[in-house]
């Protein structure tokens, strides 16, 4: 059937004729191809590929499946296809005949089982033999939810791949996982059935035209915006989808995620990443895209709970009552608005605030990313004398408008005081000025406006992407990887915060304003009493509690808390010393659970005196201080580099000498230790900051080490059991001769090693941290409730 259709339409005098010879047959199968989804955009999106592609010298045929059995599905599947239109400016016959071509290549197939995939494989084939077609390749969108894509995956990679010499994309809609360890665990499977070129993950952000258009306006404007395009005239940057609509009838899909898995680890994220990244040599290609936006990623501080506001409109949780009967007595914490604070310590960023915003239930539709400039200009004429669209007191803002809201189309805005941009006049126009509509409280005749010469739906421009094997246009692993490592923490210690509860729409008012303070974000507003959550405490509103943990002092708290604690206490203990000695020795361990330690001293500890603090490592990994797995290398993205530490004050462990990593006859660590007893009087450090490994190890102490764990207090060589095996360790000896020691214990998966430690004695060779007792007496366990309650 589909064979002498295909000749048939090959044929059709309405149509330009194939370009040349035949490019090959492409197979197009959607599965969930009676979906919403489907339904809404995608065979409309593919409808438009094969307009524009009819005469491309490329066959197609189009296979929907699903679930359904062959006659229902059917039925179903094509109610849709009948109601598939074109755009205005096509001439209606030629619309008519292509749709009709179109229905009669599409055919809808039941795929449910392995057998399924091999009939459809097999019908391919029969295809292609019958009509003399080279096959050219094959395209699989999957529109169903994630925990069918490894199944699918199976079925394909087993029974249903193009033939040698053909190409396979597999096309992934969003959501990717919810978490970081979810989505690795999904990657990895995805891993095993398809090649990272054969992946097209789909965030149809990406095929909003003003989106894809911020790399290459950013390239074409290059002359105009390399001076201007950094911390010294950039105030803020701005991204921003807000939405009038709620969650009704979506609450299964939103009790899971929620606004920030929603909205903002996905679209507002790449959107942020393509104004702020370091632009390639070639925006078009993928592998230069990835890698500079891999390196946005590392630049970014991380987050934590004061990063975000949080909200909910009223009627969220009725709704969940009212859906899920399973949730029925359950009060829920999901936000559906939220504003977070991003900052990157890069040389072009630092200082530069980024706000990404987004929420249901609000005053308008509209979505945008804009950059606003600082305005240093005074200007004492009135501005009803002079040029007012060209005025340096005016605003200077550039805006890449999503669509929606005043404007109702998307565009690129820059404000006329700062240049007229170079636009591509085959796809973008410029807008006429029109003083009766304003954006930002000014008229848009003090802009340069422009708008796409055609708007096409984000789907229709990502088929066609997919289509010609573009990869720049969506989510690789790495990239989506450094996505769900970047914000997983945020939603970790935001998943106990109760949301600030807001009416919906006008009525919020000022309700959700929010401002930067010391760092992170707070609402401007206190919450009505009428608003605040039902009675009792939340969790987060737990004070920190202090007790006993192996006859020392403890304190507990939630990870925020606890973290802002053990800051004062180290700024504390810092600013005591100076006064004491004139100067701070302070010795710092490696690994993850400083991060938001530094990261806290850096931002809200401005009266610590760095220019008399000596800063040196309790342990270090034989690796270059270059290198990503370096000790010193993270104390100086998260801290050194954002506090004034006098140069000859920081002492990184000398791990790399005479071109060699860790080798005993240079004498590396008889350096450092010579280095500390010329330094610290009485080689006795002010403060020694330690963690806990899942083993009991500390600093680069491990258990049954050969060295360190008694003996003269000095520096030592030693082996982890894990990668990279070399390190360089203060000894415990000479940890024990420190003033005072702060313990530092975060996170679920070290509760089972703090339960043991709370119930043995001192067995340093068995569990090294047990052997931590400082001579001083002064030694103090900051543990979460995690670690400590699990």
């Amino acid at each position: 059937m589909l064979g002498r259709v295909l000749c048939t339409v090959l044929l059709v005098g309405a149509l330009p004729s194939p370009a040349g010879a035949s490019q090959g047959h492409i197979s197009v199968i959607l599965l969930g191809a009676t979906g919403d989804l489907a339904k809404k955009y995608l065979w409309q999106g593919l409808f438009q590929l094969y307009r524009d592609q009819v005469s491309s010298g490329h066959s197609f045929t189009f296979h929907g499946g699903a679930l359904a059995a062959l006659e229902p599905g059917q039925r179903l599947m094509f109610d849709v296809l009948k109601k598939l239109s074109c755009p205005p400016d096509e001439p209606p016959n030629r619309c008519a005949v292509l749709k009709d071509q179109f229905l009669k290549l599409s055919q809808y197939h039941q795929l449910k089982t392995a057998e399924n995939y091999t009939a459809l494989n097999r019908e391919i084939e029969t295809l292609l033999s019958q009509e003399g077609l080279e096959e050219a390749g094959r395209i699989f969108y999957f529109s169903v939810p994630p925990f069918a894509y490894t199944e699918i995956a199976g079925h394909i990679n087993g029974s249903c791949r193009p033939r040698a010499g053909a190409w396979l994309r597999v096309v992934l809609e969003k959501p990717f996982g919810h978490d970081l360890p979810s989505a690795q665990q999904l990657a990895a499977q995805l891993a095993g059935f398809f090649r990272e070129e054969e992946m097209y993950r789909v965030d149809h952000y990406l095929g909003k035209q003003a989106v894809a258009h911020i790399l290459p306006f950013r390239d074409q404007n290059r002359q105009f915006l390399d001076p201007i395009w950094n911390r010294h005239h950039v105030e803020r940057v701005e991204v921003v989808l807000k939405e009038t609509v709620d969650a009704k009838g979506r609450t299964s899909f939103y009790e899971q995620y929620g606004v920030i898995r929603d909205v903002l680890q996905n679209h507002l994220t790449e959107a942020l990443l393509f104004l702020i990244m370091e632009l390639p040599a070639n925006v078009s290609s993928a592998q230069g895209v990835v890698q500079h936006k891999l390196q946005a990623f590392q630049a970014l501080w991380g987050l934590q709970r004061s990063s975000a506001v949080l909200g909910q409109y009223q009627a969220y949780d009725s709704q969940v009552q009212e859906e899920l009967p399973e949730a029925r007595g359950h009060v829920s914490t999901t936000p559906t608005f939220a504003g977070v604070l991003i900052h990157s310590h890069s040389l072009r960023w630092e200082g530069v605030p980024f706000l990404l915003t987004s929420g249901k239930a609000l005053d308008e539709r509209v979505g945008y990313a804009r950059v606003l400039f600082r305005n240093r200009a005074y200007c004492p004429q009135s501005g009803t004398l002079r040029d007012a669209g060209h005025s340096q007191c005016k605003p200077k803002q550039i805006i890449f408008y999503f669509g929606h809201g005043a404007l109702n189309t998307p565009a690129v805005l820059v404000s006329r005081n700062l240049f007229q941009p170079a636009m591509p006049k085959d796809s973008w126009k410029e807008a006429g000025a029109r003083s009766d509509l304003h954006i930002f409280g000014q008229p848009l005749s003090d802009f340069y406006m422009y708008s796409p010469v055609k708007e096409r739906d984000a789907y229709s421009v990502l088929i066609s992407h997919i289509y010609h094997g573009r990869k720049d246009f969506f989510i690789t692993t790495e990239s989506l990887l450094a996505s769900w490592a970047f914000w997983t923490p945020l939603l970790d210690s935001t998943s106990r915060l109760a949301p600030r509860l807001y009416p919906g729409g006008v009525e919020n008012q000022q309700l959700l304003d929010f401002e930067m303070v010391a760092g992170g974000v707070e609402f401007s507003l206190a919450e009505p009493a009428e608003l605040l959550h039902p009675g009792g405490q939340m969790p987060s509103e737990f004070r920190a509690i202090q007790s006993q943990f192996r006859q020392s002092p403890l304190v507990s708290a939630w990870p925020e808390e606890l973290i802002a604690r053990l800051a004062s206490d180290m700024e504390a203990a810092a600013v005591q010393s100076v006064a004491r000695s004139g100067q701070f020795h302070l010795a710092l361990s490696g690994g993850s659970s400083p991060v938001g330690l530094f990261q806290r001293l850096a931002r809200h500890h401005h009266g610590f005196p760095w220019q008399h603090s000596h800063v040196w490592l309790a342990d270090e990994r034989c690796v270059p201080l270059t290198d990503g797995e370096s000790n010193f290398q993270g104390l100086q993205r998260h801290l050194l580099q954002h506090v004034r530490v006098p140069y000859l004050n920081i002492h990184p462990m000398p791990v790399h000498l005479n071109r060699r990593l860790c080798v005993e006859e240079d004498g590396g660590a008889e350096l450092y230790a010579q280095d500390i007893a010329a330094l610290v009087a009485n080689a006795s450090f002010d403060l020694v900051l330690l963690g806990v490994g899942t083993d009991g190890h500390t600093a680069s102490l491990f258990p049954r080490s050969e060295h360190g764990l008694e003996g003269a207090p000095t520096v030592v060589l030693t082996e982890s059991p894990v990668k990279p095996h070399q390190r360089m360790s203060l000894s415990l000896p000479l940890i024990n001769r420190a003033r005072q020691v702060f313990v530092l214990v975060l996170g679920r998966g070290k509760h089972d090693i703090t339960t043991l430690l709370s119930r043995v004695g001192r067995e340093p060779h068995k569990w090294p941290i047990s052997g931590v007792s400082p001579s001083s007496g002064q030694l103090v366990w900051y543990v979460d409730y995690e670690a400590l309650l699990g």
